[in-house]
């Protein structure tokens, strides 16, 4: 799961990087308006940790260029700003959540691990396709009730993929879910082949049908 964490505050931001990177997330920051708007606007993310109060501007401005693109990025608003009417503007710009500073880093990933259930698997840790049973909390995975060895990066994939059933992603989007801002220094085409083949022939090896399915020229698809 990819995160983005919008905080000017150096020791905060790092306080929340130490925190979250226990959690195996894979983290991008900005500490600017203006960087934010930029990985915005290139990239997706399950969940963006957004600071309202910036030095160049208003955190709502991440809200409204990601409403008027389109885009579903969740996004919890930690500000320390007590106003109701903050509040209340941030949610009605598509915000999902509000935290106000000083926070426990414990609540932050408990609303952080809330939001991505809601937002990609109905709210449930535990997601069910058929054979295959995937606890994303536990990072275990079973099929037919035998656990299922993965690298922390093929049950990233794995997810990734579960949370897009049906849709096609790209090599590309597949290589910046799983690398970030590095994706761009990595052969996307065989670094992603790499991970695919070996997810592949691990479930195969469990007995769990194969529901990846290669899209020539575009990238692959959680076949539903």
């Amino acid at each position: 799961m990819k995160l983005l964490i919008i905080e000017d505050e150096k020791e905060l931001a790092d306080s929340i990087i130490e925190s979250l990177e226990k959690e195996r997330y894979k983290l991008e920051t900005a500490d600017t308006l203006a960087g934010a708007l930029e990985k915005v606007a290139m990239h997706e993310y399950d969940c963006i940790l957004l600071d309202i109060t910036l030095p160049d501007g208003t955190g709502f401005k991440v809200l409204e260029q990601l409403q008027a693109s389109g885009k579903a990025d969740g996004v919890i608003i930690i500000s320390a700003k007590h106003s109701l009417d903050d509040r209340v503007k941030g949610l009605q710009l598509g915000a999902d959540d509000y935290l106000t500073k000083p926070f426990h880093m414990a609540e932050l990933r408990a609303r952080i691990s809330a939001l991505i259930r809601r937002k990609n698997f109905q709210g449930s840790n535990s997601i069910v396709f058929h054979e295959l049973t995937i606890d994303s909390n536990a990072r275990v995975v079973r099929v037919h009730a035998n656990a299922v060895t993965l690298t922390p990066k093929e049950f990233d994939l794995l997810l990734f993929l579960v949370a897009n059933s049906g849709r096609v992603v790209s090599k590309s989007a597949i290589a910046e879910h799983l690398s970030g801002d590095m994706a761009d220094m990595l052969d996307n085409h065989g670094f992603v082949y790499s991970h695919i083949k070996n997810l592949k022939r691990k479930l195969s090896e469990k007995g769990c049908n194969d529901y990846i399915k290669t899209i020539y020229g575009f990238g692959y698809r959680w076949q539903k």
